[in-house]
């Protein structure tokens, strides 16, 4: 449900109509236009114009400017798999391949902070909402499996946000966009099993640990019921 639809369920009222005019200028031989604003009674009926002044449309467009900000635009990155900016509808899928990843523990799994060995992961970010996947591979297709992220703060595929506490980018790149929340999850402390459940086969400290200095070990990747193309646009 996006913002639009949010707002039509709800009563929405017309206050006011603005009307576009034109009319050709003979004396300068061009096209003019006029705005004209009016009011919107009760019954339906439009009351008498008032011209629009330039006040009235600097807050007109200030409203606006505010409405679009956070939208991100620039270069899409290589890494880039699926987005959908639009306010109401955002949805970003992307990935990281294989590579070592710093990590940060809460003191209680006494996994001491460091760089490790990591599968590809598949980022995927919709309305505010994070998940991650593991796969297998350099880089995902649609038909790519996808696997649970070996990883601490993560239920299923749905990502715990808690310990980071970082301000979205005002007029964000797509590149600074998902570096914003590629760092809203690696710099969280991680610091608990997501429901209580191991995603990989063997335990997760033991399998991190074990990927601080040896390449990561695909085998111990859970596969869950979904291909790439399932969480796509």
């Amino acid at each position: 449900m996006n913002e639009l639809t949010r707002n039509i369920q709800n009563m929405m009222v017309p206050k006011a109509a603005i009307i576009a005019y034109r009319y050709d200028d003979r004396i300068k031989h061009g096209r003019r236009y006029f705005l004209e604003l009016r009011p919107i009674g009760k019954s339906g009926q439009m009351g008498a114009g008032v011209p629009i002044t330039y006040e009235f449309m600097n807050t007109l467009m200030e409203s606006y400017t505010e409405e679009m900000n956070g939208i991100p635009a620039g270069r899409i990155p290589g890494n880039m798999l699926a987005c959908n900016p639009r306010k109401g509808q955002e949805k970003y899928v992307w990935y990281n391949p294989p590579g070592k990843r710093q990590m940060f523990f809460h003191r209680n799994l006494n996994i001491q902070d460091g760089k490790f060995n990591l599968p590809g992961i598949v980022y995927h970010v919709e309305n505010g909402d994070m998940d991650v996947f593991a796969f297998k591979g350099k880089r995902p297709t649609e038909t790519t499996q996808l696997f649970r992220a070996p990883f601490f703060n993560v239920t299923g595929s749905s990502v715990c946000l808690g310990s980071c506490s970082l301000e979205k980018p005002l007029n964000p790149t797509f590149l600074s966009l998902l570096e914003y929340w590629e760092k809203r999850f690696w710099l969280t402390e991680f610091s608990h099993l997501g429901g209580n459940v191991n995603p990989t086969v063997s335990n997760l400290v033991i399998v991190t640990e074990n990927a601080r200095n040896n390449p990561f070990d695909m085998d111990e990747l859970k596969p869950l019921d979904k291909k790439l193309k399932d969480i796509l646009p």
